[in-house]
């Protein structure tokens, strides 16, 4: 027989066999296949249980509603008023100085003190001024009996008239005389020229005194002028007659009452302002020139606005907002407080409120102190501990 042309024989011996995969081997690779799937289920399922049940921690610990302020918003009518910087003014002040040069033979006042119009302060030496005086009188008495004489003649036709006319001449010439000596000897004695506070004295008796030379101050304090400026845009609200306030840093909590008497009828180019002065009476003569002044005027009332007290306005960046206070109703019935950011306009701000031109409408409670607190939802009580007092404004150095 041959072994290469028989068709059913292979070219393999006859002892080997088809291998074939072992039983066990698979159901060992069943048994891991279907342990790694249930570790990736349980892996899966926990990471989800596990998120479940913090949200459900976290949304049933909500933290404590916050004890706040509440303000409500209400509709009034604030005064209208235009506030400025300025300084005060005398109305009358000067140096008082001397006409004329001379040696100080008398001073006439104590430093301080108040004086009368015409009051004699410093008396200058006049001495060969007076002689000068006392020479013209008496050429005036013998030029006046001269004239007399000269008069009485012609009366009767026995003088000629050019007579009379030098002795008129002669009368005349001494009469000015006197008039130019006793201007002199007026000069020499330095008066005040109103009423008004002396200050400080400024030259000692013996001083040789130059004309122009300061002796001391003269201030009239019973009336002041009030100088401030205001912007361009605030010009036209301004007139003359309206009522102006004036505090000052001296007295703390006072105002002085005066009215507007000036308007500057021009603008200046280079600050675009405008400068306006008024009259304030000073009785008490405690205000003094110089003094920093902050003026306050009072402009005609405006329609009622909606004002909140100022501490219920957040001033950011972003803008200007409140905390709007409304009820909220739980599930179990009960209600609760929460709060609203809500962004407003605000105006001016007068003795502690402040105006509130779109945002808020009349009635609406917010939230006064407390706002570092809060976020828009939070949930807040109502405290009844009184709204603390505005703090007094930092002094001005």
């Amino acid at each position: 027989m041959n072994i290469a042309t028989e068709p059913k024989l292979s070219g393999k011996p006859f002892t080997d066999k088809p291998h074939k995969r072992p039983v066990r081997m698979v159901r060992w690779f069943i048994i891991v296949g279907t342990l790694l799937a249930l570790l990736a289920g349980g892996l899966v399922w926990f990471n989800y249980f596990r998120g479940k049940m913090i949200a459900q921690f976290f949304a049933s610990m909500k933290p404590p509603p916050t004890s706040v302020n509440v303000a409500t918003a209400k509709s009034e009518i604030i005064p209208n008023l235009l506030t400025a910087v300025g300084d005060l003014a005398a109305v009358h002040q000067v140096n008082v100085t001397s006409d004329v040069n001379g040696r100080i033979t008398d001073i006439q006042f104590k430093a301080g003190a108040s004086v009368k119009a015409g009051t004699p302060l410093v008396q200058l030496f006049d001495g060969p001024e007076q002689g000068d005086l006392a020479n013209f009188k008496a050429q005036q008495r013998v030029a006046q009996i001269s004239l007399e004489r000269a008069k009485q003649l012609a009366e009767r036709q026995v003088g000629p008239q050019a007579t009379v006319d030098n002795a008129q001449a002669v009368f005349d010439q001494a009469s000015a005389g006197i008039a130019k000596t006793e201007a002199i000897i007026s000069q020499k004695l330095v008066r005040a020229p109103f009423d008004g506070e002396l200050g400080v004295r400024k030259v000692e008796v013996g001083q040789y005194l130059t004309a122009g030379t300061q002796i001391v101050s003269l201030t009239d304090l019973s009336v002041l002028f009030a100088n401030f400026t205001v912007t361009e845009k605030d010009s036209g609200q301004l007139k003359v007659g309206q009522i102006v306030r004036i505090a000052v840093d001296a007295y703390p909590g006072r105002t002085f009452e005066g009215k507007i008497t000036t308007i500057e009828p021009q603008i200046a180019t280079e600050t675009r302002n405008i400068r306006v002065q008024a009259t304030i009476q000073n009785p008490d003569k405690i205000l003094k020139p110089g003094m920093f002044a902050t003026t306050t005027v009072v402009l005609p009332d405006k329609p009622p606005v909606v004002t909140v007290p100022e501490t219920a306005v957040d001033y950011t960046l972003y803008g200007d907002s409140v905390y709007l206070v409304s009820e909220k109703k739980e599930e179990d019935g009960k209600t609760s407080l929460t709060v609203t950011r809500t962004f407003v306009q605000t105006g001016n701000r007068i003795e502690g409120r402040a105006e509130i031109l779109k945002g808020l409408k009349d009635g609406d409670r917010v939230v006064a102190v407390g706002q570092l607190k809060l976020q828009s939802g939070s949930a807040v009580t109502v405290s009844n501990d009184p709204v603390p007092p505005i703090p007094a404004k930092p002094p001005r150095y």
